[in-house]
């Protein structure tokens, strides 16, 4: 009984992990990772989303605003059988496409413009922070696995 519980709890089930780069260029407008599996007993995987997730904050004190961007997603569709006490990778690959301020558009057109850019947004106190989060859908198991992992993006 108890190990019916765990089981649809995922407790002993399956662990995901995203293995990434710790940086990336805005430019090529994709992140190349991994997804690795663990688990205690034998599950089965069948399916996976990524996103790639910015957190853009600005102002200050009581007037700070926080928004958050999908700027990519992805989707594998595809059964994995997770062995139990073995590592499972998956590799995946997910596009994106930044999303550009005014200012940072402003600051793009000459070297002069950018310091002015990078000013403006010191002075609002301006801020994005980029996370990649994964999370798998196993069979038989109400709470799904999941990870996120804090990503630095080279603009």
């Amino acid at each position: 009984m108890l190990g019916k519980v765990k089981k649809w709890l995922g407790i002993e089930g399956v662990k995901l992990e995203l293995a990434l780069p710790e940086e990336v260029d805005a430019n090529s407008r994709e992140i190349h990772g991994n997804i690795r599996f663990m688990s205690l007993n034998p599950q089965t995987v069948t399916g996976i989303k990524i996103a790639l997730i910015e957190k853009y904050s600005r102002g200050r004190g009581k007037e700070k605003l926080i928004d958050e961007y999908e700027l990519g997603a992805t989707e594998i569709h595809q059964i994995i059988e997770v062995p139990p006490e073995e590592v499972v990778e998956v590799p995946f690959h997910l596009p994106f496409s930044l999303v550009r301020s005014n200012v940072d558009e402003f600051g793009k057109k000459n070297f002069l413009f950018g310091g002015l850019a990078l000013a403006a947004k010191a002075l609002r106190g301006v801020k994005s922070e980029f996370r990649v989060e994964a999370e798998a859908q196993v069979k038989g198991v109400a709470l799904n696995p999941f990870d996120r992992k804090i990503i630095q993006v080279k603009l």
